[in-house]
């Protein structure tokens, strides 16, 4: 282990993380990915090797470089070659196809792609796409996506490892470019500085105690910016070995846990839950994890989740986006003293307020938007890539509005409300759809909801309350049951104006619902109208 303290401007790029270890610690395994494992000399030497194809191509800095890959080595020799390059890398989601896999290559402005052959079909599928370079990671066989020249990774492999000279990189200097999840619109490029990576690195030091031997397990996809900066870039910022999986695995996980000697690992979204709903075993926690970020993790569930798996902590409550990566932390004190649900404090990088329609400030106890600008150079995103009219938009009397809400108690302890777009205005009151949203899943019957607000006819600056709601396989129940159980467990003005049962909802290719389309297709003839059936609320 050999954690870092990179103070001078000109030592904040990633590529010299790697070049600082390989000198330091050269010999510690720095990657792990099935049987294959690279120390961090061989890691910088890879790096090296890869930066100087990149250059023999004619990429250099502030280029653009497409990668359609699957989780691997390679991948991340990749990332790091660009990086010493001052290029910037633009990882693309695998499981993108037509016109969503065609818009994030437009938009990315990039005349070079790195992909694995098995995804040269669906380049070959879109007709608008054009590339000077194509770098393939796999078999040659297919015929070139629209006669496109096609390089083997040889190419990349097949040069010497000396070190590149990236003195004349700028901390502050486009590193990547991650994409929005596109829930509200198309997605955005977030142009990501090497010093935003860093910043973060240094957060997720500072939370998680890492020690000499820790070994980082990833199973999140690599086209996913949480990856990098939950676990890529920190295990190589404290100089411990990263494990990684091409994927998640419920039944697998601990599994593969047990065969990396992991010791540290983060779930998003309901992984940590697909964990706990695994059937019991003994040996449970017979492992070797210390402790996992998982966000979120159900309040209830943090404390049983502990002693099941034998885990010291949980990481639960924190706060940050692509675009302002670390902003609310929780205190180094772990579970001494934690709230429920509490996001934490503010971190001395990033300078926070809470903030009305006016950007003024909300009094304590009262939801206002999470609004934030930088302490220091550097720490929140460049702006969106290629977009000024949305890089505008999105920063207002000097401050950045991140669509987030929440509220602050009087200890300085922050907690979520809702996304501001999915907040709700109903007769004078603000009802969260994520609270609601909360409620009715918790009726036996419900698989999952989305609820949203329909404008209201006789407000135009209000809404009425739809929820789509999704049924477990073979479970039947009215509209009026659901309705009942929120007014029967909920002030009663969270009870839905709009109910309608669906099958399915738009969602991104992450699987994130976009509750855009739904409100823009409002109410249909299936749609169960409280007002018409005659549902009486209680009070």
């Amino acid at each position: 282990m050999n954690q870092l303290q990179l103070d001078g401007k000109h030592e904040r790029t990633m590529g010299n993380i790697i070049r600082c270890q390989a000198e330091a610690i050269p010999d510690v395994i720095a990657l792990v990915a099935g049987d294959a494992q690279y120390t961090y000399r061989e890691l910088n030497d890879k790096a090296n090797a890869y930066a100087a194809g990149f250059s023999a191509l004619g990429i250099g800095r502030d280029d653009t470089v497409c990668i359609l890959m699957d989780s691997c080595p390679e991948y991340v020799f990749v990332v790091y070659a660009l990086s010493k390059l001052g290029a910037i890398w633009v990882p693309i989601n695998a499981t993108y196809r037509g016109d969503w896999l065609a818009m994030a290559f437009e938009d990315s402005l990039s005349k070079t792609l790195v992909i694995d052959s098995q995804y040269l079909q669906k380049v070959d599928e879109l007709a608008s796409v054009s590339f000077e370079t194509i770098i393939v990671r796999g078999e040659l066989d297919e015929a070139p996506p629209h006669g496109f020249r096609l390089n083997s990774f040889d190419i990349l492999e097949n040069n010497a490892s000396a070190e590149h000279n990236n003195k004349q990189l700028h901390y502050g200097d486009t590193n990547a470019v991650t994409w929005t999840s596109g829930t509200t619109g198309r997605s955005k490029g977030v142009m990501l500085s090497h010093n935003n990576w860093i910043v973060s690195a240094e957060a997720c030091c500072a939370l998680s105690d890492y020690r000499a031997g820790d070994v980082l397990y990833n199973c999140l996809p690599l086209y996913n910016a949480a990856a990098w900066t939950i676990n890529v870039f920190p295990a190589h910022y404290a100089g411990v070995t990263l494990a990684f999986d091409g994927h998640f695995s419920v039944s697998e996980f601990w599994q593969r846990v047990r065969f990396y000697s992991a010791t540290h690992s983060m779930c998003v979204g309901s992984m940590g839950v697909f964990l706990w709903n695994q059937a019991k075993k003994d040996d449970d926690a017979e492992n070797t994890m210390r402790s996992a970020i998982m966000v979120p993790m159900p309040e209830d569930l943090i404390e049983p989740f502990k002693e099941r798996f034998g885990l010291e902590a949980i990481h639960t409550h924190s706060y940050g986006q692509s675009e302002a990566m670390v902003t609310l932390n929780p205190p180094r004190t772990g579970d001494l003293g934690r709230k429920a649900n509490c996001l934490g404090v503010k971190v001395p990088t990033i300078e926070v307020a809470l903030l009305d329609e006016d950007d003024l400030p909300v009094a304590t106890g009262e939801v206002g938007e999470i609004c934030v600008r930088p302490r220091q150079p550097f720490v929140i995103f460049n702006g969106y890539f290629n977009n000024p009219e949305a890089t505008a938009e999105s920063f207002r009397n000097l401050w950045y509005h991140t669509g987030d809400l929440a509220r602050q108690d009087e200890d300085g302890d922050y907690f979520f409300a809702d996304r501001k777009a999915d907040y709700i205005r109903y007769k004078g009151r603000n009802v969260s759809s994520v609270q609601l949203e909360g409620l009715i899943r918790k009726h036996p019957a419900v698989a999952d909801v989305a609820v949203f607000g329909i404008p209201c006819e006789d407000v135009v600056s209000e809404a009425e309350i739809m929820a789509a709601v999704k049924l477990v396989e073979g479970q039947q129940v009215t509209e009026d049951e659901i309705a009942r159980f929120v007014n029967n467990n909920a002030p009663y003005y969270f009870v839905p104006r709009y109910l309608e049962f669906v099958q399915d909802y738009p969602t991104t290719p992450n699987g994130k619902v976009q509750k855009y389309k739904l409100r823009d297709r409002g109410t249909s003839d299936q749609t169960w109208d409280r007002n018409a059936e005659g549902f009486t609320v209680t009070r």
